[in-house]
Order: C-alpha cells, then sequence, then structure tokens
C-alpha cells in the first residue's frame, strides 16, 4: 500500500517582473514629458491651417481683448516692452518674441509691438495661434 499523496503543481505567470517594467516605463515617460503651463489671462486666439509647433521661451508678450500689454503674464506699459526687449537681446541675439493677440485686438495695437521689438533688435516674431480642426 502506497499512502503518499501525490503533490500536485500549481502553474501560473509571473507578473511581478511584468509590472516592474510597467512602472519603469511610466516613470520614464512622466520624466520626460514636457508640461506646458498655459497663462491665466483669457484670451480667443486666431486659428492657422499651416501652422508650426513653437517651443515657448521667456520672452511672451500678451495683447488681451482691451488691447493690454502683458509681459510674461504681468502688466506693461510700451516703454517697459522696449527695455526687456533690448535686455533680452543684450543677453542672446537669437532670442524669439512669441506674441499672442486675441483674434478681437485692433490690428494697430499688434503692429506696435512689433515695431517696438524690431526697434530694440528682436529679429524673430512668432504670433501664437491655435490649430484649425
Amino acid at each position: 500500500m502506497n499512502f503518499r499523496t501525490r503533490q500536485t503543481l500549481k502553474m501560473g505567470i509571473n507578473l511581478t517582473s511584468l509590472v516592474d517594467t510597467l512602472f519603469i516605463l511610466l516613470m520614464f515617460f512622466v520624466v520626460t514629458s514636457t508640461f506646458v503651463e498655459q497663462p491665466s489671462i483669457r484670451l480667443d486666439l486666431p486659428s492657422a491651417r499651416n501652422a508650426d509647433v513653437a517651443k515657448l521661451e521667456d520672452l511672451v508678450v500678451t495683447i488681451d481683448r482691451e488691447g493690454q500689454l502683458f509681459l510674461k503674464q504681468k502688466p506693461a506699459t510700451t516703454w517697459e516692452l522696449g527695455e526687456a526687449f533690448r535686455e533680452a537681446v543684450k543677453e542672446r541675439k537669437d532670442t524669439i518674441l512669441i506674441l499672442r493677440a486675441d483674434k478681437d485686438v485692433n490690428y494697430g495695437r499688434v503692429v506696435t509691438v512689433m515695431d517696438i521689438a524690431r526697434g530694440a533688435g528682436l529679429r524673430k516674431i512668432t504670433a501664437l495661434t491655435t490649430a484649425e480642426p
């Protein structure tokens, strides 16, 4: 008589290494992704079909619907813009001015800011738009 009981082998998939790999991939994507902070000034940007994606630089001028000027999210006058533009050109010759203007803003106000930028020595001016669906 054989009183030994047979041991059954339990088959299964070990998911520990798979979970570890997924966490490592998740951490990689979180660390390497970039987050663009949207400014708090309310704008309705114009849309464009053939727009390029531009990297946001430190020199961002916003013109809201009422024509108020903002430099780096702080209210500014045209004189302050000129001073800031000259300082930026002194620091770096290839500084890019990103112009965020509401689509209903007076066109003359936009041209004034562009003229101030050109007078200060800025040669690269980008207008921020939204992509057309």
